[in-house]
């Protein structure tokens, strides 16, 4: 992918070149401060749905993929605190899969890959990735079963991506949020499905998605939407605790104009705050 995010040194894990290194837990989630948006696969709406806001986005390469929607600003997550928790009960496994992550390779062919610039990554302490053969740890092998669970995942939900786009269901879709103080912040490029669209499609269609378990990720796509007014009590709280004042500061920096979406798989190297509100624009 050409947005590696917060993998700042992909490179290829190596049986000879990482045989002595260690992963220490990372303790916390700093990595991915500036993330204002986070790819998810269609199995993580369930939970997701609960406290993010689902949307979709096109990626450069022009394929739809579904996000959850972490800021309004570029580089801001609301879900990363000050002390570098996650402040919500689910936390996506784009995030959980860190520091490995799968990368295309020429050939179709997939390959492991680590951050080496992940302050965990040592020959001291922690987890080994290989043993003194070379074969991989249960460590190392649990990351990698995960790696290949989630690539799955990935090609399911673009699949499912690529069905909404071929039936219309698609359309544009304008966040804009109004604190009390008077800032207003707009978010666009984002996509939602269309419920009017939905209604009409044709009996045999609506079926098929229905007997797929599609039409219910719809669903619940749907029903995350209104985690963007939530997002918005976030943004006003994370101001009125940064200025020391009980309302949101009076300055801050542009919006975003839209939420990046990244791909899975990066390329390798050898309340109070106000309300949302949101416009569809006919896609």
């Amino acid at each position: 992918m050409s947005e590696t995010l917060y993998y700042e040194k992909p490179v290829l894990l190596n049986r000879d070149k990482h045989r002595a290194r260690r992963i220490r837990p990372a303790p916390g989630f700093g990595f991915a401060r500036n993330a204002n948006s986070l790819y998810l696969a269609g199995v993580e709406f369930t939970e997701a749905c609960k406290e993010y806001a689902i949307v979709f986005t096109r990626q450069a390469g022009g394929r739809v993929a579904p996000v959850v929607v972490l800021g309004l600003r570029n580089k801001e997550n609301l879900f990363v605190d000050g002390g570098e928790r996650w402040t919500a009960a689910y936390i996506p496994a784009f995030v959980r899969r860190y520091p490995f992550v799968l990368a295309e390779l020429p050939g179709e062919q997939m390959g492991v890959c680590i951050d080496e610039a992940f302050p965990g990554l040592n020959d001291a302490q922690g987890e080994a990735l290989f043993d003194d053969k070379g074969g991989n740890t249960p460590f190392l092998q649990n990351a990698l079963d995960f790696l290949q669970r989630y690539q799955v995942e990935y090609l399911r939900t673009e699949n499912f991506c690529r069905k909404l786009e071929e039936a219309g269901l698609l359309t544009e879709m304008s966040a804009r949020a109004d604190l009390l103080d008077g800032r207003t912040f707009t978010v666009a490029g984002l996509m939602i499905v269309d419920e009017k669209k939905l209604a009409e499609l044709p009996d045999d269609k609506a079926l098929a998605l229905f007997r797929t378990g599609e039409l219910h990720l719809i669903s619940m796509h749907l029903l995350s939407l209104s985690n963007l007014s939530k997002l918005v009590d976030r943004m006003a709280q994370r101001a009125a605790s940064e200025s020391g004042a009980g309302t949101p500061a009076a300055s801050a920096p542009a919006p975003s104009p839209a939420p990046t979406a990244p791909a899975p798989a990066p390329a390798a190297k050898s309340s109070g705050g106000g309300a949302a509100k949101a416009s569809k624009k006919s896609g």
